[in-house]
């Protein structure tokens, strides 16, 4: 078949004509050119990082970049990439406003918002609005936008959408459309919603998609693969919690998409607020998120110590309001931010009329650490490489810790990121490097070793499949204050799939019960409940048919047909006694 490829490619070259500089501009002149940045971008990024990202960077000298080798957050929005040759068009009198489609976005390039009709007396001619159907939104618009230019066009928002136009069964509320002849009319449309208020945080109800999509995400515009399967945990991360979280990445593919120069994609809030992100060690990551931890707990610790010591001079009622508030929702944290704002104001004026070096010292190292009194999520991501096999050592020792951390494992069953190797998550009969005869053990359960602690919270979730039950868990898994895990099943294109179609693979997975959806809470078992939720119904197709559906699988049928039914029938009934242990545990309260 190789072979038949490369002789076919000679039969099917075709000349293509590159205009003269008489006829218009090169492609390529426009293309490699810092001027296609918009002229809003700030001097840094036209000068050094545009000049990086159209290959120029040999060119700096070494006194253009910076001297302690930071760089600035959020530069993805400023790589206009346009690789797709069509983008989601979005048909308002349809929708049915559930926002899937912006929560399945793998690069945030698809969002909603809803605001008052006052905000569009300057709208461009072409921008979409229609009422809003939530009646906590009553005499206020709604809009789902699309940025062309960093849309990847890989289509999961369309085939995710659940609303269909009634004269036209074919046409949905979201629907792909070539993209050139878009371009420029969506640039401005989504210029001018990003102009457009965000929401108060502390008035949406974030246990519902179709309200907490629209927090704004501080993950957007990711260099990862059109379609990919782990980019929308971590948006919808940051857009619960991406304000005041710490994350310690490992290196795997979310480093990669997440830290690779000249852009970043994680980036901030018009406050300045955004995740703190740092990647490590493949072999360390959960040792280098346990430190996170520890050294946030510290801090706090001694800036509480400092409060109380300077509550004479602040004031006790302020000092109390700050030690005692409980920062368990968006209004909480957003109440002891204001709280700390006024302390450091009057911090501030302590400092100017103090005259004691003691007092003076104090003062200082607390105006220092004060934030550290606004709750932190601390998050340790990674891939099933990284959790599974080359640091689950240190993953175990940071859940037996029982320090209020948040794991959070990106599934994709293989190395992604370093070639498609078989990892411990590998399931049995896949083939990949080091098992090219399809991998002949089952896969690990690392949730249920998790479990066996007692008193770690555990999900197993699959945006595909249950959405709904996916924001369940990651706001369970950040308030609950001990160490969490989630394990998430990340649909990748080294599975052989169509990624369009990502996310009804992960329904087809978890419909032929290859993956679980559950979550184990400890705090169940305090009111006398069985800690473990098992949050699906029993599995209604055979492993066969959810298995054949993607190339991982279906190619050992094709090279070693003996042994992949073999495998097939050994697969099928682990998967069987698999389902029967956990509906087990889940139906004995223990």
């Amino acid at each position: 078949m190789n072979m038949q490829a490369v002789d076919m490619t000679l039969d099917n070259l075709h000349q293509v004509n590159i205009p003269t500089a008489e006829q218009g501009k090169w492609l390529d002149e426009e293309l490699f050119s810092t001027n296609s940045l918009p002229v809003s971008a700030p001097e840094f990024i036209q000068e050094v990082l545009g000049k990086i990202m159209v290959w120029q960077g040999d060119d700096l000298p070494v006194s253009a970049l910076p001297a302690d080798g930071t760089f600035p957050t959020g530069t993805a929005k400023w790589e206009k990439r346009n690789v797709a040759q069509e983008i989601p068009v979005w048909e308002p009198d349809v929708c049915v406003q559930c926002s899937k489609c912006v929560m399945v976005c793998p690069h945030s390039a698809i969002r909603g918002k809803v605001y008052q009709e006052s905000e569009l007396a300057n709208a461009p001619s072409a921008f979409k609005s229609v009422n809003a159907k939530d009646k906590d939104f009553n005499h206020q618009k709604f809009t789902i936008q699309v940025s062309p230019e960093d849309c990847t066009g890989c289509a999961i928002c369309v085939n995710i959408c659940p609303a269909k136009s009634k004269s036209e069964p074919t046409k949905k509320a979201i629907n792909m459309a070539q993209q050139l002849p878009l371009r420029e009319q969506e640039k401005q449309n989504w210029d001018f919603f990003l102009n457009l208020p965000n929401p108060d945080r502390r008035n949406l109800k974030l246990n519902q998609i179709r309200q907490q999509q629209l927090q704004e995400p501080l993950f957007e515009f990711s260099g990862a693969c059109a379609g990919c399967g782990e980019t929308p945990y971590l948006k919808l991360l940051t857009q619960l919690f991406g304000d005041r979280s710490v994350i310690a990445n490992a290196t795997g593919c979310s480093s990669i998409y997440g830290g690779n120069l000249p852009t970043t994609p994680w980036t901030t809030n018009a406050d300045g607020r955004g995740p703190a992100w740092s990647n490590s060690l493949f072999e360390d990551n959960a040792e280098f998120g346990f430190g996170y931890r520890l050294s946030i707990d510290k801090q706090a610790e001694f800036a509480a110590e400092l409060l109380q010591q300077l509550s004479s001079e602040v004031g006790d009622n302020l000092v109390h309001a700050i030690l005692s508030a409980e920062q368990k929702n968006e209004a909480d944290i957003w109440e002891q931010r204001e709280r700390v704002a006024l302390l450091k104001d009057k911090l501030d004026h302590i400092l100017t009329a103090a005259i004691d070096a003691n007092l003076k010292s104090k003062i200082i190292n607390l105006k220092s650490i004060a934030d550290y009194l606004v709750k932190k999520s601390v998050w340790i991501i990674g891939g099933d490489g990284w959790a599974y096999d080359i640091d689950f050592g240190g993953i175990d020792h940071v859940l037996a810790s029982g320090r209020n951390v948040n794991i959070l494992v990106m599934d994709t069953e293989v190395y992604s990121n370093t070639g498609g190797q078989s990892s411990k998550a590998t399931p049995k009969a896949a083939v990949a490097k080091f098992a090219a005869s399809g991998k002949p053990a089952p896969k690990k359960d690392l949730g249920l070793m998790a479990m066996n602690y007692g008193n770690v919270y555990v999900a197993s979730v699959a945006l595909g499949a249950k959405d709904d039950h996916t924001l369940k868990a990651f706001l369970e898994a950040e308030a609950y204050e001990g160490p969490s895990l989630i394990i998430a099943y990340s649909h990748c294109i080294a599975h052989g799939i169509n990624m369009t179609t990502g996310m009804n693979h992960q329904k087809a997975l978890i419909e032929s019960g290859r993956w679980l959806l559950y979550r184990h809470n400890p705090l169940l078992k305090e009111q006398g409940k069985n800690p473990l939720q098992l949050d699906m119904r029993p599995p209604t197709q055979s492993v066969e048919a959810s298995m054949y559906q993607e190339n991982r699988f279906k190619m050992l049928t094709k090279s070693k047909p003996e042994i992949a039914k073999q495998l097939l029938e050994q697969a099928q009934a682990e998967v069987d006694a698999r389902w029967q242990m956990y509906q087990y545990l889940a139906d004995r309260n223990f």
